[in-house]
């Protein structure tokens, strides 16, 4: 208390009374998010003493896999068990192969992150250029050809796409890797792997981005401030690089931090396409398992991620425009 005193009452006491109050409601919100996807497995059909026992398990086995996995309890005090355990940093073991949630996540989370962020990478560099070459040459073919763009990348399935790019770079002018992430993305082998995963999961972002981009460059060059720039003879690239950009970068980060996190949980099928050791494979091996630890703990960390992401992107718009209150 004493702490939390004097963040609020000191030099940065309402920035930290801000990041207080976010942290306890994506508390509350990570606290029902783990209660619906528990609810979920366990009502969803199927039994995971019987994917365990295998089709040579007799009724005692069944009931001895289940008494020793807990699932005979009833629902509330199973989850009084997993909430218990998460709170004191235990997601608990797998039923399928007995290890830790948290250490098999740790070890798959890194290529899961690298994708994102690479992917994140890819649709901002795109997404913002586009947006804002878009606007300043409004109604141009420039600006038609990009609308044209935009409207095909949220339209394509990045499945599709990742079958694609895999077809043409890896399969007819091998010069990419086809699949697996088995090198940090920093080095040359990585980079190169990261490179068609990350395309394909980035376009649908990249659009949406540009799109946001362009109108919102389109809002702000339009205003009194601008004009009055202009007037006073500055320089086009100030007007645009200083004075525009900054000012319509408020909609298009809630944009990125949005995509950011869905991009967290979209690679799952990535994954799946390019043969990636990701939390996203994972999770689907887990689910077609009924294996009730794996699947929570790994849709609770995306679901930790995306809250994290935007409490960042909340105190980021502070940065950006001082207008913004703390309160």
């Amino acid at each position: 208390m004493i702490l939390v005193n004097i963040l609020t009452n000191g030099v940065g006491g309402k920035m930290a009374s801000l990041i207080l109050r976010r942290l306890f409601q994506l508390f509350l919100l990570l606290l029902g998010i783990s209660f619906l996807v528990f609810a979920s497995m366990h009502l969803a059909p199927g039994d995971p003493a019987a994917i365990i026992g295998g089709p040579t398990a007799t009724k005692a086995d069944l009931n001895a896999i289940r008494e020793s996995l807990g699932l005979n309890d009833s629902f509330f005090v199973q989850y009084w068990h997993y909430l218990s355990g998460v709170l004191h940093g235990d997601l608990g073991y797998s039923f399928q192969t007995k290890q830790s949630v948290a250490e098999a996540i740790s070890i798959r989370f890194p290529n899961t992150l690298s994708l994102a962020i690479a992917s994140m990478i890819v649709a901002v560099i795109i997404g913002v250029i586009t947006g804002i070459v878009s606007a300043l040459k409004q109604n141009s073919w420039m600006d038609v050809s990009s609308t044209i763009i935009a409207l095909a990348g949220i339209s394509v399935p990045n499945f599709w796409l990742g079958a694609i790019l895999i077809l043409i770079f890896g399969v007819n002018l091998q010069i990419l890797p086809v699949g697996g992430l088995d090198s940090p993305i920093w080095t040359l082998e990585g980079f190169k792997q990261i490179i068609l995963p990350a395309i394909a999961l980035g376009t649908a972002s990249a659009a949406m981005i540009a799109r946001m981009s362009r109108s919102s460059m389109l809002e702000v060059i339009q205003a009194d401030y601008i004009r009055t720039a202009r007037a006073k003879g500055v320089k086009e690239k100030s007007i645009v690089w200083i004075h525009a950009l900054k000012n319509s970068m408020i909609p298009v980060i809630t944009v990125i931090g949005l995509n950011f996190g869905f991009l967290l949980g979209g690679t799952i099928i990535t994954e799946q396409v390019f043969a990636i050791n990701g939390v996203g494979r994972l999770m689907i091996d887990a689910i077609a398992a009924r294996d009730f630890p794996m699947v929570q703990g790994a849709v609770l960390l995306v679901a930790s991620m995306f809250v994290i992401v935007n409490l960042f992107v909340d105190i980021l718009y502070v940065f950006i425009d001082p207008r913004i209150s703390y309160d």
